[in-house]
């Protein structure tokens, strides 16, 4: 009788591959997306944010990016780093154990990673170090069942880790953790979607639109603007869009209906209600106000 062998972690694809060897002041601003990421530092450290948490990763450090959490890094402008940052795809409920977690690897757990890192540059055409190109192509030339070993030594490696999980684990709640990241994370963040909503005042943006335009779900992105600037993103937009008209009004001298058109609302109407909600007057008393002629330079 055949024994059917049971798999407790399955690798369903891989999404990039990459070995840096990164500048001392290095950012990456961020992303968000639906598949696994793991960051293991090879040389010096790293300043690495998830969500609304910071770490501080030092040489031998991995941490563990899952589906759809937010992430950066940052380098400390000291040591230039080196750094193994794969992504994957991988739905076995055993990846739960990842969460949140950040490992130190042993010597068994780094024999892994570098059989894992030469299979992957004898596979793939490269190049595998730079942070904004994540397209792997086979190489004409890559080994004989290459992709499969890949797989294998991914899948080796990460069940390796969750047997020694009791040894390996740091938790993320241990000396690791740098609130300094995570500010920064967020600071530079919510500054980077501030300078968006200027630039495109004039566009009837919806809170979905900037979401996706910074890879960041809707809650999460309401959520940090909101803690950063005190306010909603969309309320801090509707009143961006007002200013844009007071502007328009004084150096124009358009038309209500003119303006509403320039900002693509709805209607001249509605144009109008939005400006008298936010400024307590119309869009013509504002014209004539003493306000407004206050401000023309």
């Amino acid at each position: 009788m055949r024994f059917e062998l049971k798999d407790e972690l399955v690798i369903d694809g891989l999404h990039s591959f990459h070995y840096f060897e990164l500048a001392k002041d290095f950012v990456f601003a961020g992303e968000q997306h639906d598949f696994w990421e793991f960051v293991y530092v090879d040389k010096g450290e790293l300043e690495v944010s998830a969500d609304f948490r910071g770490f501080r990763l030092r040489q031998g450090d991995i941490i563990f990016h899952k589906p759809n959490e937010f992430h950066s890094i940052w380098a400390n402008r000291v040591i230039a780093p080196n750094a193994v940052v794969v992504t994957f795809s991988c739905r076995s409920e055993a990846m739960k154990a990842f969460e949140g977690k950040l490992f130190r690897l042993g010597d068994a757990e780094r024999n892994l990673l570098s059989l894992l890192v030469k299979e992957a540059l004898q596979t793939f055409e490269p190049p595998l170090d730079d942070p904004y190109h994540n397209a792997l192509t086979r190489k004409p030339e890559a080994p004989f069942a290459a992709e499969q070993l890949i797989k294998l030594y991914l899948q080796l490696f990460l069940l390796r880790l969750l047997r020694d999980n009791e040894r390996q684990e740091r938790n993320v709640r241990d000396k690791r953790l740098s609130s300094i990241a995570a500010e920064r994370t967020e600071t530079e963040l919510v500054g980077r979607i501030v300078r968006f909503l200027e630039s495109n005042a004039e566009q009837p943006l919806t809170l979905q639109d900037v979401a996706e335009t910074f890879h960041l779900s809707k809650n999460h992105l309401n959520k940090l603007f909101t803690l950063r600037m005190g306010a909603g993103m969309m309320h801090h937009f509707r009143l961006l869009r007002i200013e844009r008209a007071k502007r328009l009004i004084r150096e124009s001298g358009g038309t209500v209906a003119e303006i509403a058109e320039r900002l693509q609302y709805s209607s001249p109407g509605n144009f109008a209600r939005h400006f008298k909600q936010a400024t307590g007057m119309s869009p013509s008393d504002y014209a004539r106000s003493i306000l407004s002629r206050a401000k023309l330079d």
